[in-house]
């Protein structure tokens, strides 16, 4: 190759790297150009109005995260929430496991990002069939005793039961005769623990490898009731905790820096993740729709018994 030839020819790829670097760059700069401020939604904590703690602080971690705006709107309840994010008003949205399937089914518009966990490494809560001293042998024996469930809007003493339980296991409604319907998950596990029903359903946290922690057994035992008088009849399947979920046409570098900022925040600056997360203190991890199939067979379910319920 002549010199004159080698020259040119590093010329050329000179030509095209500059011109795939300006072209990447002004391509980073039209997803901020074409929001103009990244909206996010949440809800407030009930009785708070429209205030969220440290939110000037989840501003600015969150604008330096997109390098752009970014705004938040603080909604009174999730039925709001969803309707923005469906119309587009905002894209992020903090989610409960149901809220995010109620607002996945509405307009099928919306992905999520990640879920927090706990200290503990739970990533959700599964509901739990829990009989003492053996009465209540089988899921098909429960029709011949009582059962204690919580209130119609209880994701474990009700809710994911109706949700999980099939026909040919046991039927369950509103109407069964052999159930116990009491105001909380807590009642319900009294009446177990002072013998007053055969068997309860109650909960656990689970991790990601189906070991559980806490829950309705560790309550009773504290309660006094032994451990090993108490059997577990049956297991729902793994509602996880409600995600951060995005417009799923957002632009992918966004997404990839909302992931990145939100995995890494618990170990970079715990003190924005407690702000951005006060209940479950473990981190965030990464989370797909699929995670999210125990939800939706809740929301279907509630809409046939009929029962709405809130996580």
């Amino acid at each position: 190759m002549s010199r004159y030839s080698c020259v040119l020819s590093l010329w050329k790829t000179a030509v095209v790297t500059v011109a795939l670097a300006t072209a990447i760059s002004y391509a980073r700069a039209d997803w901020r150009d074409d929001i103009g401020t990244f909206r996010i939604g949440m809800i407030a904590e009930p009785g708070a109005g429209n205030t969220v703690p440290g939110l000037s602080a989840l501003t600015k971690a969150y604008s330096m995260a997109l390098g752009m705006n970014v705004e938040f709107l603080v909604a009174p309840d999730y039925a709001t929430l969803i309707e923005a994010q469906s119309a587009g008003r905002v894209e992020y949205a903090i989610y409960s496991a149901l809220a995010y399937t109620t607002a996945s089914e509405r307009c099928g518009c919306v992905e999520p990002l990640v879920a927090p966990t706990d200290g503990d490494g739970a990533v959700g809560i599964r509901s739990l069939l829990i009989t003492r001293d053996g009465k209540v042998p089988s899921l098909q024996a429960m029709t011949a005793h009582r059962i204690a469930v919580g209130p119609a809007e209880s994701v474990a003493g009700w809710l994911l039961p109706l949700a999980d339980l099939t026909p040919n296991q046991v039927s369950l409604s509103q109407a069964s005769p052999f159930l116990e319907r009491v105001s909380s998950v807590s009642a319900a596990e009294a009446m177990l623990a002072e013998k007053k029903v055969d068997a309860v359903f109650g909960w656990a946290t689970s991790r990601a490898d189906d070991s559980e922690t806490g829950g309705t057994i560790a309550r009773l035992k504290e309660a006094g009731v032994p451990e090993s008088s108490l059997q577990v009849i049956w297991r729902s399947n793994l509602l996880r905790y409600g995600p951060h979920a995005v417009l799923k046409s957002l632009d992918p570098e966004a997404k990839r820096r909302l992931r990145v900022f939100l995995v890494n925040l618990k170990g970079q600056t715990p003190e924005t993740y407690n702000l951005l997360e006060p209940w479950h203190s473990g981190g965030f991890v990464a989370v797909a729709h699929q995670d999210y199939e125990a939800a939706t067979r809740i929301m279907r379910a509630s809409l046939r018994d009929p029962v709405r319920g809130r996580e």
